[in-house]
């Protein structure tokens, strides 16, 4: 019952302005890790529903010309690191001694938008659930640790808010996180972040249908819907009349929304989950992580 009603009232707490994204996230973390989350079905399933419907909301506060000018300006970092991301993954995978659907998934996951596309490759390469675990782990830990640091060194190397909102759509994993850290830097690298993740999230489609084609598999490929429905809500915005303050709303909601969803990512983690994750796999994604982040870096300070 205590922990129940700790979880309640973390989740309470992460929709007031005094929780931000790291806290949220942090706070769902250790909840779990001490006490446990009684509630781990329903928060696995209301995780995916709720981030979607916030990254929509984020849409009412975006100009959809603002959106197409940030996706088109982050298009040819999305090719180039997730080319390179999915070659140095594959070969140091090879190095490490790993098995390919073990490296392919890290790699997948780092190069494009996390659990998510973890989530979609895993069955066409016909991934065991303790490879699932360890890939999922992995992500998840330098998800966490990039939504801390990823500000801070923005901040250290003066980076702009819109290179800000352009390197953590390419070097974060998830889109959750991606869109916190960009919150917490301003308002501009948000409105930069958040259509660059979601063009590379649909890269999930050709990912899924060439790792089928590489592993000689059948693919079922999970189109990210609500992408589309984040576009329609930035059309909305620009084309119908309607008071500031009503879009101001909405925006604010799902900014709520989105500390909400850390939250619970933080809750869904498990001591099991984490003792899963060993240490060749670890050091994988340490080192596709580094890569990604600072070539990413370096490139968006040049533009």
């Amino acid at each position: 019952m205590f922990s129940k009603v700790l979880l309640v009232a973390g989740a309470i707490f992460s929709l007031t302005p005094f929780a931000t994204p790291p806290i949220a996230l942090a706070l769902g973390a250790v909840l779990a890790l001490t006490l446990g989350n009684p509630f781990a079905r329903f928060t696995s399933k209301a995780t995916k529903i709720l981030l979607q419907i916030s990254v929509v909301g984020l849409g009412f506060g975006m100009n959809l010309h603002q959106v197409v000018a940030a996706g088109r300006s982050g298009l040819l970092f999305t090719i180039a690191t997730i080319a390179g991301t999915l070659l140095l993954g594959f070969l140091l995978g090879r190095a490490m001694r790993m098995t390919a659907a073990t490296s392919h998934l890290i790699s997948s996951g780092t190069a494009i938008c996390g659990g998510s596309a973890i989530a979609a490759v895993g069955p066409v390469v016909g991934a065991t659930d303790e490879e699932m675990s360890v890939s999922l782990g992995t992500v998840f830990i330098l998800n966490a640790v990039a939504l801390f640091l990823f500000p801070t060194i923005g901040v250290a190397v003066g980076l702009t808010q819109q290179q800000f909102g352009l390197w953590a759509a390419i070097a974060i994993h998830d889109t959750s996180s991606v869109v916190g850290a960009a919150s917490r830097y301003g308002l501009e690298a948000l409105q930069v972040a958040t259509p660059v993740k979601l063009a590379r999230a649909l890269w999930i489609i050709p990912l899924t249908l060439g790792t089928a084609a590489a592993f000689r598999k059948s693919a079922r490929v999970t189109i990210p819907w609500f992408i589309f429905a984040f576009v329609l809500a930035s059309i909305v915005r620009t084309y119908v009349p309607a008071d500031p303050d009503l879009w101001g709303a909405i925006t604010w909601a799902a900014r709520r929304g989105l500390t909400l969803t850390l939250f619970l990512i933080g809750a869904g983690l498990s001591r099991q989950a984490l003792a899963a994750v060993g240490v060749r796999p670890l050091i994988l994604g340490v080192i596709l992580w580094i890569a990604i982040s600072v070539v990413s870096l370096f490139g968006v300070m040049g533009v």
